[in-house]
């Protein structure tokens, strides 16, 4: 069977949810004998042919916001039929609507709902339109239907009516803890005295409620810092980095490898103040890493494995103050999370079984 991945700007090293969950999905898929190609966006990545068993095709996409994802899918769909892939996978709603014409085309398709993208801020009142007929479309044509999250399949049932959406939630790999801090002193901070954030610079990421709320706090001698950069610059990035500058918050831009899990391993606290999620795999990331969280309240972050107190009301800097405060009054807090489900051998595994549906 081979199989044809759209809908991720690309692997490896891309920053994003969709992204993340590409790496660490297909190389495994790849390890069990799948034929796996991941259609990767030109402006993102640096010339290679493969990726841990991983086959990379490189095609045009514009970097611009509007119209990016959607030529690329346009484009990548197109190159999956010339190839005779037997199974396009799309990643989002607003690939999804390429979906008709993948079958219309002669393959089999996988959609992939990642989160009702129309919900973002980011978007504008025609590209929430096209991205709720994406996922309508989506969700119509797709053979299989995969949701990262039970809410997002409530959603599609009660829209929709499709009441065989396969629940697939992302996963994590094993944390890396390290001793090391040089990376911390590179940046001014030390271990177990930082507020840690990591996400895109987008205004549904809620970071410039973290920074109001951090200079409300009342514990001293501790610092924020807010890992990620924007996809796309704009100007809520350029304030968000003004206000930063102004609020002496650390912010090293996007970061993986060992910076990442130096931050990681020797912070206090990892907050997450998001408007929308699907399921935030940077919040999986500090949960395997033991890190206490402070978390908005919306359905997406609600996971089984937190405590009704790692909530804050979403929006509310002040709620947000107070829960910093109360957590950092017993750092360094160490936790223990029951992570077993968001183990990414047995997601491929459970990818692999939907896949196996198609060849019936």
């Amino acid at each position: 069977m081979k199989i044809y991945v759209l809908g991720t700007r690309g692997i490896p090293d891309v920053a994003g949810g969709v992204e993340t969950h590409c790496e660490r999905l297909y190389p495994r898929l790849a390890s069990m004998g799948m034929d796996v190609t991941v259609v990767r966006r030109r402006c993102y990545v640096s010339p290679r042919n493969e990726y841990r068993g991983v086959r990379l095709i490189d095609v045009y996409a514009p970097r611009i916001k509007s119209l990016e994802a959607m030529c690329h899918t346009l484009l990548g769909v197109f190159k999956a039929g010339i190839d005779r892939a037997d199974v396009v996978h799309l990643h989002a709603v607003g690939p999804s609507l390429l979906a008709p014409l993948a079958r219309l085309l002669g393959m089999k398709v996988v959609v992939t709902n990642h989160g009702h993208d129309y919900e973002r801020e980011k978007w504008g009142r025609v590209a929430k339109a096209v991205l709720r007929m994406g996922e309508r479309v989506g969700v119509r044509f797709a053979n299989e239907v995969i949701a990262i999250s039970q809410p997002i399949a409530d959603v599609l049932e009660s829209k929709y009516g499709r009441g065989d959406v396969t629940v697939i939630p992302n996963g994590v790999e094993p944390a890396c803890v390290t001793e090391g801090d040089d990376y911390l002193k590179s940046i001014g901070v030390e271990r177990g005295r930082y507020v840690l954030a990591v996400g895109r610079l987008v205004k549904e990421k809620g970071l410039h409620d973290l920074i109001m709320a951090f200079g409300k706090i009342r514990t001293k001698g501790f610092r924020l810092v807010i890992a990620g950069d924007a996809d796309h610059r704009d100007d809520y990035s350029d304030e968000l980095k003004a206000m930063a500058v102004e609020a002496g918050v650390v912010m090293p831009g996007y970061i993986s490898g060992e910076p990442l899990q130096q931050l990681m391993s020797h912070s206090a606290l990892f907050v997450l103040p998001s408007y929308h999620e699907g399921l935030p795999i940077a919040l999986l990331e500090a949960m395997s890493y033991g890190l206490d969280v402070a978390v908005s309240d919306i359905r997406a972050n609600r996971l089984s494995e937190l405590d009704g107190s790692d909530f804050f009301k979403r929006g509310d800097c002040d709620d947000l103050a107070r829960l910093i405060d109360t957590k950092l009054r017993v750092a360094p807090r160490r936790r223990c999370y029951d992570m077993s489900r968001y183990d990414w051998d047995a997601i491929a595994a459970r990818t692999a079984e939907v896949y196996g549906h198609l060849s019936r």
